[in-house]
């Protein structure tokens, strides 16, 4: 498997973008101006971690219920689920080098929460790039993909 399609395999997927914006949303959610960063990576990635098991879990009662064996319905639903975990990495660097203080609270949670919105667009970018679209759609799908991606993490973090 080449680069592309082990990134594709992980990053452009269902579940992975909706692990971004969960984490995002989370990150939203527990960070306030009292907050560390380290604070805010453990609580974030701890309720990620949560959320994933319970993906892994559906995933599992589903594809068990399917006839299949109950460790290849776990192994399945985990493989599956894995982008909710994947797509957490590169937002939690700026919380990590917060917590190092390397960066200021503030900017690691902003920083982290702008990689999001990034991310969200380059995933908007290449999943119409795969669909064969020209480049003006592929730029206003990223554009699209991020601002959507923006309202779902305020509309989360106001509802947390």
């Amino acid at each position: 498997m080449g680069f592309r399609a082990w990134l594709a395999e992980r990053f452009v997927t269902v579940d992975a973008i909706y692990g971004l914006i969960l984490f995002a949303a989370l990150i939203a959610a527990v960070s306030d101006e009292d907050s560390h960063p380290v604070e805010v990576l453990f609580l974030s990635v701890f309720s990620l971690v949560i959320f994933w098991g319970a993906h892994v879990y559906a995933g599992t009662i589903v594809n068990h219920v399917a006839k299949s064996p109950l460790h290849s319905a776990i192994w399945r639903a985990m493989k599956h689920s894995n982008g909710m975990l994947w797509a957490s990495i590169l937002p939690s660097i700026p919380l990590v080098l917060g917590a190092f203080h390397v960066l200021a609270d503030d900017d690691a949670v902003d920083l982290a929460l702008l990689i999001v919105t990034v991310q969200l667009g380059v995933l908007g970018f290449v999943a119409l790039t795969q669909r064969g679209a020209n480049v003006a759609v592929r730029i206003f799908g990223a554009i699209g993909s991020a601002i959507f991606g923006l309202i779902i993490i305020a509309l989360n973090a106001a509802v947390h």
